[in-house]
């Protein structure tokens, strides 16, 4: 296949993901038709299906661009080590917020959508499968599927409330506040419980 062909492909993709986003930002992704798809992106039905065998293999397209560069985010900090030392972290080496804020448009389209529980499910899936293949904690007795299990439906959920915030605080400060929650080790904490006079 030609460069040339290549690049077409590339750009006849791109167009129909765009064309599907900017379709969801109005309605429901099971309402979307591929005409509708199509005609958006400037495109005929031959040369959707040139591409996609349905409009959810579409949507499955930008999900595994967006999860791929997610994944990417999420190894920056350790890809290059051989021992990853948490205590040691630096906030600005943490990406994924970079990421999820270089991509706010599609998240906060997707955050809106009907397809929101299948993309949180794939991006859990991914980030599980990740953390129990490359980081190996030896030095606890906690069962490291559920320490992978708690610590990434955390950190999504700490990604999914700054979306819905509309991305209130900058990413400088959601590293930080990231770092200081990893390190944060309070044994007690103060109640506003009453006490009872009797």
């Amino acid at each position: 296949m030609s460069d040339k062909t290549d690049r077409r492909i590339l750009r006849s993709k791109r167009a129909l993901r765009e064309a599907l986003l900017s379709l969801m930002e109005r309605k429901p992704f099971h309402s979307i038709s591929i005409t509708e798809i199509v005609e958006l992106a400037n495109y005929n039905r031959g040369t959707f299906y040139s591409n996609y065998e349905s409009k959810d293999q579409l949507l499955d397209d930008v999900f595994s661009e967006l999860i791929r560069k997610l994944v990417e985010s999420f190894r920056a900090p350790y890809e290059k080590v051989e021992v990853f030392h948490i205590h040691e972290l630096a906030a600005n080496s943490v990406m994924i917020f970079q990421h999820v804020y270089q991509n706010s448009s599609v998240y906060t389209v997707l955050l809106k959508s009907d397809v929101l529980p299948i993309l949180k499910q794939k991006m859990f899936i991914a980030l599980k499968q990740i953390t129990q293949e490359e980081l190996i904690y030896s030095d606890t007795d906690i069962d490291q599927e559920l320490l992978a299990v708690y610590g990434i439906h955390a950190l999504l959920g700490l990604v999914f409330y700054w979306v819905e915030s509309g991305f209130e605080h900058s990413t400088s400060y959601m590293q930080d506040q990231l770092i200081k929650i990893i390190q944060w080790r309070s044994t007690d904490a103060k109640t506003a419980i009453k006490k009872s006079d009797a």
